[in-house]
């Protein structure tokens, strides 16, 4: 994976420490170009993964991409599915069966529904989680999605439920029909990281909040160092600066001192911020961009 990943929460109005900040965010981004600017200006130091939800207006960014292969030539997308709101927006506005036919998979419409029919039908919940992992995939046909990630509302309840087999179920379906690496975000790392042991699921990709004030950290910091030093899986660091509370210099080398950190995801509305991240970043790992300071060596 890459050190610095481009998040999305800017483009769609969250901000977890002021709202006034998420309205005006959520203003400035109306327009699919404004977020395309972000992106590029992003490419253009070196950023080559976008974490992104499966918004309906992330289908537009995707289009983008796929239509200018030769701009984005080692571009990558990683989803993080389901975005609940869609599904909901979607039963308001078209019905239940226009919303799930504008979801259901191109290829194989007929079989998606049957599929997710039979499903319903005897409660196979394996089948469930398919179709909708390939109704979300939808979006992404013909780029690059090396990992997908289970979105925190599920994982989190899911947690809650107490319900091992489904993060198999998700990672064995991200693996054999997309040849990618499940990934999960949480807002409870100790306890997430116990139930993928169950799952028999080895490092896995988890994406959760670390930051120096603990920040929206679940489970209690000390849980936190524990998991981070026992090295059983890859973290992806998510809200490093905590909504702006943490100045990035500080932010981010409290981040480099711990340990087995693979990645950062962070969000960015102008150039100038996201530079002024890069430029941290590279400081503080100089070891992983020594090939190329147009880019960001693997993690």
């Amino acid at each position: 994976m890459d050190r610095l990943l481009l998040g999305d929460n800017q483009f769609f109005g969250v901000n977890h420490m002021s709202e006034e900040k998420a309205r005006a965010q959520a203003v400035r981004f109306q327009e699919t170009s404004a977020i395309i600017d972000v992106i590029d200006a992003a490419y253009a130091e070196g950023i080559r993964t976008f974490m992104c939800t499966t918004h309906e207006r992330i289908a537009e960014v995707a289009d983008h991409v796929r239509a200018h292969p030769e701009r984005y030539p080692d571009y990558q997308f990683y989803p993080c599915m389901p975005y609940a709101h869609k599904y909901a927006n979607a039963v308001s506005e078209y019905g239940m069966l226009g919303a799930l036919k504008a979801f259901l998979p191109d290829e194989g419409l007929l079989n998606a529904a049957m599929r997710g029919g039979k499903s319903i039908a005897t409660k196979d919940i394996e089948g469930i989680i398919t179709l909708l992992v390939d109704a979300e995939m939808k979006m992404f046909r013909g780029l690059s999605t090396p990992v997908i990630f289970l979105q925190n509302v599920v994982v989190d309840l899911l947690l809650g439920l107490g319900f091992v087999d489904a993060f198999r179920m998700f990672a064995d379906h991200v693996r054999s029909r997309y040849g990618a690496e499940p990934g999960f975000i949480t807002m409870n790392l100790p306890r997430l990281l116990q139930i993928l042991d169950r799952a028999g699921i080895e490092q896995p990709i988890v994406s959760s909040n670390i930051n120096k004030i603990g920040f929206r950290v679940s489970g209690g910091a000390e849980a936190y160092d524990t998991a981070l030093a026992s090295g059983r899986f890859r973290p992806i660091a998510m809200s490093v600066f905590a909504s702006g509370a943490i100045p990035p210099r500080e932010a981010l080398e409290w981040i480099h001192e711990q340990p087995g950190i693979e990645s950062i995801v962070f969000g960015a509305s102008s150039a100038t911020h996201i530079k002024s991240t890069v430029d941290i970043v590279r400081e503080l790992w100089p070891e992983d961009h020594a090939v190329s300071a147009a880019g960001f060596a693997r993690a």
